[in-house]
């Protein structure tokens, strides 16, 4: 039997339940998963009482991803190498008489951007889904510049991607020349940059699902580009945390299908 949530706050809006309780009835699984409302500074109760409960495991959602790094450390969950170096986890599964944490949001890019060209890339924003972002495309890009709107999480970026070359811009960068962009601030922070886009980016990945499209992705779009949007990444991501929660083997690219299928479904 799983029993799983997604964690973060806000969070009513995450599609995490509907995909996740699709997958089990696809697999035949019997298990819940619900969303709950966790802020950081109630993190720490209610992970210590998790561990005394029956919980399979979590994903883990804004703001979360860098908070469980540190209050998981202090609770001696296992935090693999990765998750670690990025100071970001989005996921927890219970193992043994505790949780493990690792970033299924790393591995769903590996998969998402595997036959991209990346040459040049930009990220937009410095945030766990960036430093995921990086971690999967770094010593794969040869450049990778980051449009920051603070100059403060330079210095951790710069511990993660030690193989490909990294730059810090501002927000105002354009995106010309870029093979690959990656958008990963909050709805609204990339509104400017897409009011004053111009070229055409071959490849633009913006991680959120809400809104749908964003004003980046549509104009994006407009333009031509190859896209991807958070319904990719949220279904990729928990195409993992599926396989980690209930231990089965399945089809992935049907299993992709069915669930990109439920999920734009709900984004009409």
């Amino acid at each position: 039997m799983i029993r799983a949530a997604v964690l973060g706050s806000p969070v009513s809006h995450s599609l995490s339940p509907v995909l996740h309780n699709a997958a089990y009835k696809l697999l035949g699984v019997s298990g819940t998963y619900e969303a709950i409302d966790l802020t950081p500074e109630n993190a720490r109760a209610f992970f210590s009482t998790a561990l005394e409960e029956d919980w399979t495991g979590f994903s883990l959602t804004m703001p979360l991803k860098e908070t469980i790094v540190e209050v998981g450390a202090d609770l001696g969950f296992v935090i693999d190498s990765t998750a670690m170096q990025m100071r970001s986890a989005n996921t927890l599964v219970r193992k043994g008489g505790t949780f493990a944490a690792s970033s299924t949001d790393r591995t769903a890019f590996v998969h998402l951007l595997a036959g991209v060209a990346k040459e040049r890339v930009a990220i937009i924003g410095g945030g766990g889904t960036a430093r995921a972002a990086l971690s999967a495309i770094d010593g794969v890009a040869g450049t990778i510049d980051f449009l920051l709107r603070s100059p403060t999480r330079s210095e951790l970026l710069s511990s993660i991607g030690t193989r490909s070359s990294l730059n810090f811009f501002g927000m105002d960068r354009s995106l010309e020349g870029y093979d690959l962009v990656i958008s990963t601030v909050p709805a609204g922070a990339s509104d400017g940059i897409a009011l004053s886009l111009e070229c055409t980016v071959p490849t633009l990945f913006d991680v959120l699902y809400k809104p749908y499209p964003t004003p980046l992705l549509a104009k994006a779009r407009a333009k031509g580009s190859q896209t991807f949007d958070g319904m990719d990444l949220l279904v990729e991501q928990a195409i993992d945390q599926i396989a980690i929660f209930t231990l089965k083997s399945f089809d992935r690219d049907q299993m992709r299908k069915e669930l990109l299928e439920v999920g734009r479904s709900h984004l009409i």
